[in-house]
């Protein structure tokens, strides 16, 4: 069984940043790719950025490209989600995601789930 446990959240002003993080339960982390999604109010869930079993491969959503970073350490079994040059249009729960398949990650498709963890950007 694979557990997946976001934290990092918070109440920021604009221009700040913040790292998450999402620990994970379960012997297949560290040949197994995570992705981070987030879901504003009213909003339906967007991927956010993934990140490949060994960190070669990352992807980011067009409006994050530049400004969020993708990073895991398998030895921790923790993936970790720098933002910086936060927004308002950044506030969302944020979710850390696990599958086999990049595929299935980036389309938003995967078969854990962590629990979220709120980031609101105040202007």
């Amino acid at each position: 069984q694979v557990q997946l446990v976001e934290s990092g959240g918070g109440l920021v002003q604009a221009g700040a940043s913040l790292r998450l993080s999402c620990a994970a339960s379960g012997r297949t982390f560290s040949s197994t790719p995570m992705a981070w999604f987030r879901q504003a109010p009213g909003k339906e869930r967007e991927f956010v950025a993934v990140i490949s079993s060994n960190g070669g491969f990352t992807n980011y959503a067009d409006s994050v490209k530049g400004r969020f970073i993708i990073s895991r350490d398998n030895g921790k079994n923790t993936v970790h989600l720098q933002m910086n040059s936060l927004t308002p249009e950044d506030t969302a729960v944020y979710y850390c995601a696990l599958d086999h398949s990049l595929w299935k990650l980036q389309t938003g498709n995967p078969d854990y789930w962590g629990q979220g963890t709120q980031v609101s950007v105040s202007s």
